[in-house]
Order: structure tokens, then C-alpha cells, then sequence
């Protein structure tokens, strides 16, 4: 597992977060709204996903239930 995608619509913190994840060995790509994510998720199929619950429009339990009806094994 190499790849992240974080999502959250707080641009500090996927800043922070994605220092240190990329610190760590980690590639690391970076969504501020859930339909980004998904636009980002369909074309990359990151290994993982870690996102705030909490965001306008789409939340990030809504997120991770589209991320896994495209991949299951996400």
C-alpha cells in the first residue's frame, strides 16, 4: 500500500497530513470536496482513502460508500 488519497475541505489540514504521509514513503494525492475525490479516486484507485466526515456537499461517509461500489477492496 503506496498510495493515499485524503480528502477534506480544510486545505491546512490536507497540507499537514500530507506532509507527513509523503514523509513517511507515502504517494499522496489530495481532494477538497468529495466529488473531487471521486473524480480523483476513478482515474488513480488509490489504495486508500482517508477523509473527513464532515464537509459541504457531499460528507465522507458518502464518499467511502461510492468508493466502495467502484472498488470493494478499498
Amino acid at each position: 500500500m503506496n498510495r493515499i488519497l485524503l480528502v477534506d475541505d480544510e486545505t491546512d489540514i490536507l497540507r499537514v497530513l500530507g506532509i507527513s504521509l509523503r514523509a513517511d514513503g507515502y504517494q499522496v494525492q489530495t481532494a477538497a470536496s468529495g466529488e473531487e475525490a471521486l473524480a480523483i479516486f476513478t482515474r488513480e484507485t488509490p489504495e486508500l482513502v482517508i477523509t473527513d466526515v464532515k464537509m459541504p456537499g457531499m460528507n465522507g461517509i458518502e464518499v467511502l460508500r461510492e468508493v466502495k461500489n467502484i472498488n470493494p477492496g478499498t
